[in-house]
């Protein structure tokens, strides 16, 4: 008599062997293929070439699968490719374009309120030169756009913005590349901390090596920064210590403790000896460099989770963990710190800062910026006055996708005095994208494919013909600008 399970086990063997196939059969992708036969130049670095081909097949795997489940906006992939395939002057048959203005394109809209509604000023100074120039402010004009990163770029990229594609790529890192800078008016001194405590310094000019990798921090890397002539670096960590290190001994020569985590640090422009940092206790502090002590301690409403000097040094810009952007004057002697003015945020579920960035200069303020980026996707872009101590007014801003990470944004700085005001930032889908504030409509102007994780910092060297940026992973991929005649 047959034994009933020997047909059962003998089906079960053959189904095993059935779905083994046909996952061998869905292994075998043709693209992946594609990427792993792609033949390298004699003169190429091999683990450069590994670590390309590997970027390559993540972002190139399953593309026909992922057009299934492929969202945009909400919006499916049919959908989304006939918004690709529009005319380009659809949206003018669509609309009565706006009239236009010198340097505006016809796009800007008009505000009553000299500032942007999300945010609400606040001011520690009473004097009647506030006052009055905040009515000289208020017959200022305001701008305002929604905007998404998952836009299409414009067919027609900006020659500034054209890459000719990656120079290299850095993989030491094993966990997320929380920070990512250049060295101070250096073109090929790069330097980048991680989720593991580690700081990475590396020069990018060919061949590109790693120069040091400083190790002392416990938990994540918050920020850091260079002194003024390179041969030092500061940086703050959850670990809740401040270390500083001499990049060519790959030493670190103090370490100053605190209560709570250390989130943002900067030296000062001027004055090398002082030495900022903020704080999840709320708190802004002032260091001596060559003592270590602390000089002075001002205490703010939320978490300092972003700061940035003005180039003068006399005043310290300050984003919060509730969203509001804090503007300090510190005493050039003393690095004494008092308070003048607050932005508050208006939204209803506030969202930590995680860019403050100044610039001496912009064509559309007429005098220096600021650009602050929150998790939120909020973008906002304001003109400083530095004879009202730092006051801010916003003059744009974008409204991009929230965040999960703590993803960064920045100025493209001597780019952006040719045709508009461009800002690049990280993204939540692996791109890295450029915006052009003066064309708030269709802000975003290109993008840069190549990471397989989200990316987090962004950076330009002084030169700006390269863009780093880092991400999730732990990959720092250096992008090369095509030349522009």
């Amino acid at each position: 008599m047959a034994d009933p399970t020997v047909g059962g086990i003998s089906t079960e063997v053959e189904k095993a062997k059935s779905e083994n196939g046909e996952k061998r059969k869905e292994d075998l992708d043709p693209e992946f293929l594609s990427c792993l036969l792609q033949p390298s130049p004699p003169d190429s670095d091999p683990n450069y070439i590994g670590i390309r081909r590997l970027l390559l097949h993540r972002k190139a795997q399953a593309g026909q699968l992922n057009r299934k489940g492929w969202k945009c906006n909400e919006r499916g992939y049919v959908a989304f490719r006939n918004f690709i395939n529009r005319p380009r002057n659809w949206e003018s048959n669509q609309t009565p374009s706006l009239s236009s203005t010198p340097g505006q394109s016809g796009r800007w809209l008009q505000s009553p309120s000299p500032l942007f509604p999300v945010h609400d000023a606040d001011s520690w100074s009473t004097g009647r030169d506030l006052r009055s120039s905040s009515r000289r402010l208020s017959r200022s004009t305001s701008l305002s756009s929604i905007s998404s990163e998952t836009e299409h770029p414009r067919k027609k990229v900006e020659p500034a913005y054209s890459f000719v594609g990656m120079h290299c790529i850095f993989d030491q890192s094993k966990a997320m590349v929380t920070v990512i800078k250049f060295g101070n008016m250096s073109s090929d001194l790069l330097a980048y901390g991680s989720a593991d405590g580690i700081l990475t310094v590396c020069n990018v000019s060919m061949p590109p090596t790693v120069l040091q990798q400083l190790t002392g921090h416990t938990k994540d890397v918050t920020d850091f920064d260079f002194s003024a002539n390179n041969q030092y670096i500061a940086s703050a960590s959850i670990d809740k210590t401040v270390r500083v290190w001499d990049i060519s001994k790959g030493l670190c020569i103090r370490v100053i403790y605190g209560v709570s985590s250390q989130l943002c640090i900067r030296f000062h422009p001027v004055n090398n000896n002082f030495l900022s940092a903020g704080n999840a206790n709320k708190e802004i502090l002032v260091f001596n460099f060559s003592t270590g002590r602390t000089i002075n301690k001002m205490t703010l409403y939320s978490e300092v989770t972003a700061m940035d000097h003005d180039h003068t040094g006399q005043l310290i810009f300050c984003g919060d963990a509730q969203g509001c952007i804090y503007t300090l004057t510190m005493d050039l002697r003393t690095g004494a710190l008092s308070r003048t003015h607050r932005h508050r945020s208006k939204a209803k579920n506030p969202s930590p800062i995680t860019t403050v960035q100044y610039r001496t200069f912009s064509l559309l303020a007429r005098g220096p910026v600021l650009l602050t980026f929150s998790r939120d996707g909020s973008l906002s872009f304001f003109s400083v006055s530095l004879e009202l101590q730092g006051y801010l007014t916003v003059r744009c801003a974008l409204k991009l996708t929230p965040r999960l990470h703590s993803i960064r944004a920045s100025f493209c700085p001597l780019l952006s005095l040719q045709k508009g005001e461009y800002i690049v930032a990280g993204s939540e889908d692996t791109n890295v994208y450029f915006y052009d504030l003066t064309r708030p409509k269709h802000a975003c102007v290109n993008k840069l494919q190549g990471h397989g994780y989200p990316v987090i910092g962004i950076a330009w060297n002084h030169g700006e013909n390269f863009l780093a940026s880092s991400d999730f992973g732990g990959t720092v991929i250096v992008w090369k600008r095509e030349k522009t005649k």
